[in-house]
């Protein structure tokens, strides 16, 4: 039986949002699965001038994915998760029906949902369907307002519906604004749980995120910066904060 299946749009948003309570979990031997969505090798076409230099901050000129995919692999052991990548591209690969990428800057991947992707929203809803049967399913709240966290999301919610529970993404969820607009936006009454972590569980997360070497001078100025910024915002929310969603009872 899987105890709790985390969905992460990419090769590190599970350990970055989640990495704590999954090692609280494993540490008590339950059984937690990460499945990573967009974990697929790009298409046969050349890349957008955007994935160039992403690969180029990642100095990952070659394989890039294949070498995303090793770290999420070194991270899930050090969870003691087991994990799934599925195929699909991540958003700055993915290209049209003309060939050309649907996301070519940062505005774009923070902006709507590309209308040629609709499919694809309901294609992994269809294939999440097919996941084991779990008590506990945790798909990002979409804080941000990533392309990738959006779909996944909405795929999610399709499929699992109120059952669903969302973690807030790190680390965007850093800006207490940017949560805040995700759940203003629509009529629902969202209700929190906050999961405390101990210097234990806090350590192992570290670890975890660490694992991802070609991320980390995204978001990080080094392991100490790491280490301070993970430390800092556990202390700041509690641990990790999860979001349940219910029907506004006015409009029931």
């Amino acid at each position: 039986m899987i105890d709790a299946i985390y969905l992460s749009p990419h090769l590190d948003d599970a350990a970055l949002s989640c990495g704590g309570q999954i090692a609280r979990q494993t540490v008590v031997d339950r059984n937690v699965l990460i499945v990573t969505i967009m974990a697929g090798d790009p298409a046969a076409v050349g890349f957008s001038e955007y994935a160039r230099e992403l690969h180029g901050r990642w100095q990952l000129a070659h394989d890039a994915v294949a070498a995303r995919r090793a770290e999420d692999i070194n991270a899930c052991v050090i969870l003691h998760a087991a994990y799934q990548h599925w195929t699909v591209p991540d958003c700055i690969y993915r290209v049209g029906a003309d060939g050309r990428a649907l996301y070519t800057n940062w505005a774009e991947i923070t902006g709507a949902i590309h209308p040629d992707e609709e499919t694809l929203v309901e294609r992994l809803a269809a294939q999440l369907a097919t996941l084991p049967p779990s008590p506990l399913v945790c798909a990002p709240l979409a804080v941000g307002n990533h392309v990738d966290h959006q779909i996944v999301r909405r795929a999610a919610e399709i499929c699992f519906g109120d059952d669903l529970i969302y973690y807030e993404d790190y680390p965007y969820a850093r800006e207490q604004e940017a949560v805040t607009a995700v759940l203003s936006s629509g009529s629902s009454v969202w209700h929190s749980q906050t999961i405390p972590l101990t210097a234990v569980d806090i350590v192992v997360k570290i670890e975890a995120i660490a694992a991802y070497t070609s991320q980390l001078s995204t978001f990080f100025n080094g392991r100490a910066d790491l280490t301070q910024q993970i430390q800092h915002h556990a202390n700041k929310v509690g641990g990790e904060r999860m979001w349940q969603r219910r029907p506004n009872p006015v409009d029931a």
